[in-house]
């Protein structure tokens, strides 16, 4: 098991961060092609614009290893309202308490840059429950459920944190 008290945080994404992303998105599961290709968008977006994209990247690393990210970023025409897009761990940490690092790290960041509430989109899937446990732990609330969004019988839940 990786030494979580080694962990370090790096708000800089460079252009070879694609392929860790890559591989964590790809060998979570829960990710379709399109999702991927998201991800990966967001991230050429942010290096391309810099913070003018309004994607804001944190990556956990343990010895130079990216082992997990988050994404994130204000919603436009709100105040202090920002969107979590992106939460992902390396495989074999899962459960680790690294992803759990990693939120807390994010939500620290985003309050320094002045928000207060954070909603966090995903899918009523049984296949997204642990998902949907884990930011419930990190005391994510349900605010809304859009029925079908995705597909009949995939609705989209949005979760809310109001920062403290």
């Amino acid at each position: 098991m990786m030494d979580l008290d080694a962990l370090g945080f790096r708000n800089n994404p460079h252009p070879s961060d694609a392929e860790i992303i890559h591989e964590i998105v790809s060998s979570s599961g829960f990710f379709s092609p399109a999702e991927i290709d998201i991800a990966l968008e967001l991230l050429h977006e942010r290096i391309a614009k810099g913070e003018s994209s309004g994607y804001y990247f944190l990556f956990a690393e343990v010895e130079g290893n990216v082992i997990g990210y988050a994404c994130f970023g204000p919603i436009p025409c709100t105040l202090t309202s920002f969107d979590l897009y992106w939460i992902a761990v390396s495989p074999d940490l899962r459960g680790s308490g690294a992803g759990g690092k990693i939120i807390a790290e994010a939500e620290a960041e985003i309050r320094r840059m002045g928000g207060t509430r954070i909603y966090v989109e995903t899918s009523s899937r049984e296949l997204y429950l642990p998902t949907r446990g884990f930011y419930s732990k990190c005391g994510y609330e349900e605010e809304a459920v859009f029925k079908d969004f995705y597909a009949p019988g995939d609705n989209k839940v949005v979760l809310l944190k109001v920062l403290q």
